[in-house]
This record gives structure tokens, sequence and C-alpha cells, in this order.
């Protein structure tokens, strides 16, 4: 289990001297504190007559909401030294803010409402930082942002329970009843409490323990939290860097993991007790992690793909002249892995462009939540780029996860509970989690254990992960596209076989997939030839452009959006476009559904076979699709052209799946040199035997492969097209065959 902290946690203090700063000002801290009450006070835009800080405060007094949101650059453009104070000393200067808080919100209250309430209860006042400034990446911070404000991204990885921590201790005496108010210094350090009663008439004896009143403390809620690196931050080949976060009053509950967040805290770190027997030995105890006490949080909008992002007009333009050329679908399409070449390849590009766009989530009117995200699944023979696909996605997509399906268990593609060092249960994301507002490349997706597939059913579907362990209930936001890559049984696809043959997945996880694409390695030898000159070329490319800033050649050729365009444009069209469709789309797609179900129940019915259902998730599916498609161009309604793409992208990808093994496949996906090999073979078996006849199996095979000089597999395949046409049977228990007609 993973150790959050062990033995005591220390947290780096400040103390403000006499001598104070490096030039002397502000070392008087009842001079910075009514600084700090001033411009709570008298702080106003430039041109404004309001007063947006001492409204801020009233307004939350109001509501009970005990806390005051300061933008610091708003506290640079009052006095930089404020400023300045806040940075370099930041937790004395925060506490000193939070005390002249209260005293505005003092002043601030109007005099009616002391006047109907004789004693008016002012609470204490958290503040919260906020700002606009960049933040800095979590591997460029140093020692020498200890005990700094610093502010850092992330997204949230881990989340303990709530608890209470003491502010104020009291003891009380037990022979004068004296009590005695003790502060913490700060969450993790127990307050200093004095052996003896400070009552000067106090007539007890000197060795009486004073008695905690644990009922008269102060408490405020405190949270402990895990913030890693965003998986697209992180360098190939090296493992995400993550830091504690410790929360507390109205940052509490915030946050579960997979949320994306910017924090502004104080760097302080953690220091552990020496264990064993030389707990006095000032040598043992070492720095061990670093931690931030979070003063300011800001949640990143990750449903709609870093939809925080900032454009500039000049990038708004050039993505409206984008939106409006003609060809922006195939642009985009042949931008998808441009080194990758095949006939086979075009429909799987468009297929992932559209899996990138992403449909739209609606909310309906009774709270059900349709997902706007489609799932593509790339099943096939080995050497076709199904990996490839899904590296590049995971680079192009606004928040990528890429991970494989051997290497991944239940808890890490969804969430866990996991108990610390202190016995604590915390709750710790997965992959689709981290992954929450973009899309989880699984690699070897047949590879998985059957009960770690299992896991992922609601998260594609619902696009939530439920948990209940522990004593810990919740629910996680997983709403992501899933783009996976599987192999068939024996490793290639057989086209003679059902789907259920070639697939050890059940028909709940394949119903999941908008789009399923089998992938074959077809032996052509004019497609072999283009495949081959594409892939030297790329080659003869890469090493003339190696230390060069020139595009390669294949770039050139294909006119595609290089990476960095391709990757704003998509975050720009998922946060600015959400299609609706036409009225003349809904009816095209009413019609297609309709059709596609009777031709479907028919073929089932013929082969007894119904490897990939073809359900309302799939009409869902062409919906999504057309939506995606609609979104690229910015449009706002899917018409009844993006309808009929949709539909024949379906076609070519699910329902060919769906029907493969239902027909004969004698000239299914194969070469010319093949198909004249089959009719060869199968008029050289009708020539053995006779209608009616039987034969030895294996001695036919034999004479085929060892006289005629076939490829044994093209035998098998002959004979399996024949009986699956009815003209052979197996007959004494596969031993010999039989000609029915």
């Amino acid at each position: 289990a993973t150790s959050w902290d062990e033995g005591g946690v220390y947290y780096t203090n400040q103390e403000l001297n006499g001598g104070g700063d490096d030039d002397g000002n502000g070392s008087n801290p009842i001079i910075t504190k009514n600084r700090f009450r001033e411009f709570i006070r008298n702080y106003r835009d430039t041109g404004s007559q309001i007063f947006p800080y001492r409204e801020q405060l009233l307004e939350r007094f109001r509501r009970s909401q005990y806390k005051l949101v300061v933008q610091l650059e708003h506290v640079n453009n009052y006095d930089e030294r404020l400023l300045e104070l806040l940075l370099k000393r930041p937790v004395e200067h925060i506490r000193l803010f939070e005390t002249a808080a209260k005293e505005a919100l003092t002043l601030t209250i109007p005099h009616q409402i002391q006047e109907d309430q004789q004693m008016v209860s002012i609470p204490n006042i958290q503040v919260l930082l906020s700002s606009e400034q960049s933040p800095t990446p979590m591997r460029q911070m140093s020692a020498h942002d200890v005990n700094r404000l610093v502010m850092v991204p992330g997204i949230i990885t881990a989340a303990t329970r709530t608890q209470a921590n003491a502010t104020m201790v009291v003891v009380m005496c037990p022979s004068c009843k004296h009590r005695i108010k003790l502060p913490t210094p700060d969450l993790y350090t127990a307050p200093n409490v004095p052996a003896r009663c400070t009552n000067e008439s106090c007539e007890g004896t000197g060795g009486t323990e004073l008695v905690p009143l644990p009922d008269e403390n102060t408490y405020i809620d405190t949270q402990r939290l895990k913030m890693q690196e965003s998986p697209e931050a992180v360098p190939t080949g090296e493992m995400p860097r993550s830091m504690f976060l410790q929360v507390t009053g109205h940052l509490v509950d915030q946050v579960s993991p997979g949320t994306r967040v910017k924090v502004i805290g104080i760097s302080s770190v953690f220091k552990s007790k020496a264990k064993g027997k030389d707990k006095k030995n000032p040598i043992n105890t070492g720095v061990r992690e670093s931690y931030l006490y979070v003063v300011g949080l800001e949640i990143m909008d990750a449903e709609k793909g870093r939809a925080s992002t900032i454009f500039t007009p000049e990038e708004e333009q050039k993505f409206q002249e984008l939106a409006r050329m003609p060809d922006i679908y195939q642009r985009i399409s042949e931008s998808v892995s441009p080194a990758i070449s095949g006939d086979y390849t075009h429909d799987i590009k468009k297929a992932i462009a559209c899996l990138l766009f992403s449909g739209t989530r609606r909310i309906l009117p009774d709270g059900m939540k349709l997902r706007g995200d489609i799932n593509v699944l790339l099943l096939g023979d080995p050497s076709t780029a199904k990996s490839q696909f899904l590296k590049f996605v995971e680079k192009v997509a606004p928040i990528g996860v890429y991970t494989s399906g051997k290497g991944s268990s239940a808890a890490g593609l969804t969430a866990n509970v996991i108990k610390d060092a202190r016995g604590e249960f915390f709750l710790e994301g997965g992959a689709m989690v981290l992954a929450d507002g973009g899309v989880v490349c699984i690699d070897e997706f047949d590879k998985m254990r059957e009960e770690d597939r299992v896991a992922i059913h609601e998260a594609m579907e619902q696009q939530t992960i439920s948990i209940a362990k522990a004593g810990i209930t919740t629910v996680l936001n997983s709403r992501s596209s899933v783009l996976a890559a599987a192999n068939p049984i024996n490793g290639t696809f057989d086209e003679l076989k059902s789907m259920n043959d070639n697939l050890t997945m059940p028909t709940t996880i394949l119903s999941r997939f908008d789009l399923i694409f089998i992938v074959l390695d077809v032996k052509d030898r004019n497609k072999d030839l283009s495949i081959a000159r594409h892939v030297i070329g790329v080659h003869i490319d890469a090493s003339t452009s190696c230390g060069d800033d020139s595009i390669s050649r294949s770039n050139e050729d294909s006119a595609d959006i290089d990476l960095l365009t391709m990757k704003k444009y998509i975050q720009y069209c998922r946060h600015k476009c959400a299609p609706v469709l036409s009225a003349n789309a809904a009816e095209m797609l009413r019609n297609h559904y309709v059709g596609i179900r009777e031709d479907h129940r028919k073929r089932a019915k013929e082969s007894q076979s119904a490897s990939i259902p073809i359900t309302v998730r799939q009409l869902q599916a062409v919906v999504r699709i057309a939506e995606a498609l609609a979104k690229m161009e910015l449009s706002f309604e899917a018409t009844a052209k993006h309808v009929a793409e949709a539909i024949r992208l379906f076609k070519v990808s699910t329902l060919r799946a769906a029907n493969t093994g239902a027909l004969p496949t004698t000239m299914y996906n194969l070469s010319n040199e093949d198909i004249k090999d089959l009719n060869t073979i199968e008029s050289q078996i009708r020539a053995a035997l006779p209608i009616g006849g039987t034969i030895s199996k294996s001695k036919l095979v034999d004479d085929l492969v060892n006289l005629k000089r076939f490829r044994h597999t093209m035998v098998d395949r002959t004979i399996k097209c024949m009986m699956e046409k009815g003209d052979v049977e197996h007959i004494s228990q596969q031993k010999l065959i039989y000609r029915a007609k």
C-alpha cells in the first residue's frame, strides 16, 4: 500500500522576528495587518466605483460562507510590497490577512445589524488566493521554493476522508478549574502544554497534570490529497511525479480523484521521526517528501477537454477558416497518423478523427446522462499499425492516457480503496479516472483478464465508476473515450470463422464499442508494393530531415494539419460546438436503424450466430458519429450529409464485423491469388469426391498439399468454406468428409 506519511509529520513554520525583512519594511506585524485590512476595504478596479472585496465579504457573511477569495494581481496593483510579503513569507502573512479580513468584516457590517443584535459574533474568515499567472510545472519545483507561495497544476489521484483537527486546545487545572487556551502551531504539531497551572492563585501541587477538554477545543476540517502530473506532461520513459496536498476549511471535499486542478499553496516538507533506538539522534531525521499547504484551488473544466485553454483572436480566426474549408473532414482524417499508409487505414483514420472530436453529451430532463464520447475497437492481425494509431491518439488528444491490457488491473483502470501506513483508507483513481475528458488507449485489449475487463463496463457506457469499499461509497467521473486494440484468438483473423470463434470477448463489452474495425493483413502484390514504398519513403524523409526543421516529404504531399494545430483545433471545437440532429437527418437515421435490425435478425437466424449485437447502442453510436462530423465543421446542426457518412462508417466497421462468418466468405478480403487457389482447390475436391461419397480427411489434405502443392491453410479454408455452404459435412468424429451436394 502507498504510504502517505510514516511517523510524525511536522510543518516547517516561519515566525516573524523583530528584525523583520531584508529592507526593513513590513517588519511590524500590526502595520502589515492594517495594510491588508485597508486593501480589503478600499481596493477597487480602475474607473470603477465598486469595492469588490468589501462587497464579497459582506455577501458571503450573509450566506454564512466565511471565506474571502483574493486575486493576487489585485494585491499587486494595490501594494507591491504586500504581494512580496505574501510570496516570500506566506505562513505568517496569510494569518495576518485572515485577521485583517475579520476586522474588515467588523467594520463593514451595517449598523442596523449591530443594533438588532446586541452581540454580533464575527467568525474567523478563511482567505483563499487565486491568480491568472502561468503555473509552475511540478518538475520545475526545487528547494528554492520551500516556504514560499507557489502555483502548481496537476490531477488529483487520491483523497482521504475529511477529518477534524484542533486549532485551539483547551486544558483545565483539576485543582482550581482554571482553563488555559493553547493554540496549535500547525495542523501536525501538538501545542506545548505547561507542566503546571499558570494561575498564580492556584494552590495545587506542582505534580498535578492539566486535564484536556476536547469538547471545548476549536476544530477545523482537514483533508489530505495526492496530486500527480498530468499524463500528457510526463516525458516519455519517466515516472509521473506526485506531491501531497493539505486542504482545510472551505477547500475540503471540493475535488475527487480524476479532477484537474491548479493549486496555490505554501511549499513545505515532511519530516519523519527517527525509528528504533536512536530517536534522539538528529542525523536520523531527514526530509522525506515535499507537500503543499493549499491556500487556493481552481478546478479546471475537464469535461470539454481542457476548455479552460485561452485562444487568441488569431487562433480563433484560423480555426474558423479551417472549419469553412469544404474538405476539412478529409484533411483532418489524413492528418491522423500520416506515417501510416494502406487502403484499409482510410476509414480507420476517419473513425479516429470522429473519436477525437466526440459527439454531444446530453442530460435528459429526468437527470439521465447520455454519453457523447465515441469508443472504437481495432481488431485484427499483427503488424497492421494498431498500436501506432493508439500512440498517435495519446499525443493529439487533449487528455490522453495509454495503457496495455496485460499490465492493467481492474483497480488500475478504474479506482481502488487503499490503506495507508496509519491505517487510514483513501480513494485512488485509475487510468479511466485520470483521463476524464479525454481518451483512454488500451493496447492488447484481448490479453486482459475477464474480471479486469468487466470492471470497465460501467465506465464505457454510464461514464462513471462506482466504489463501495471499506466504508467509502462514492461515484467518480470517467467521461472519456476508449480506443482499444486487440488480436484474435490465434493471433491472426480467420475470415471463414465467425466473430465468436475469432474472439474471446463477450458481446456485453463489444456492444459498448461504437465502431469495430477488422484489420486484416491482406497479401496482395500491388498493395504490398504501395505500403513498402510509403514505409521506405518515411524512413528516407526522417533521415534527411534529422537535425533540420524541415517537414518530411510525405507530410507535404498529404497537405495535412500539423500536430499542435490539430490538438488546439480539437480543443476549440469541443469547447465551442454542440451539434444536434436535424429533422431530415433524424428521419434518415430512423429508417436506417429499422432496416439494419431486420437484416441482422435474418442473418443471425440463418447462421444461428450473433457475435456482435445490433442494439439501440448502435443507433446512438451513429448519432454520435454524425455529431462529431458536424463538430469538425463547427456546425451546430448534424445534417443528412453527416448522417450518411456516419452510416457508411458504421457499415464498413461494426456491421461488416457483425456479418463476418454469417455468409459464405469465399470472396471476402482475399487477394486475387488466394481466390484463384480457393476455386482451384474446390474443383479438385469435387473431382475427387462425388456426391454422396466419403473420403478420409487426412488423405484428402495430404494429397492436395503434397501432390498438388497447395498451401495447407488454403486447403483448410476451402474445406471450411464448402462446409459453410453445405456442400460437404464431417462424419465419424471429423475423420471422414461426406459430400452432400
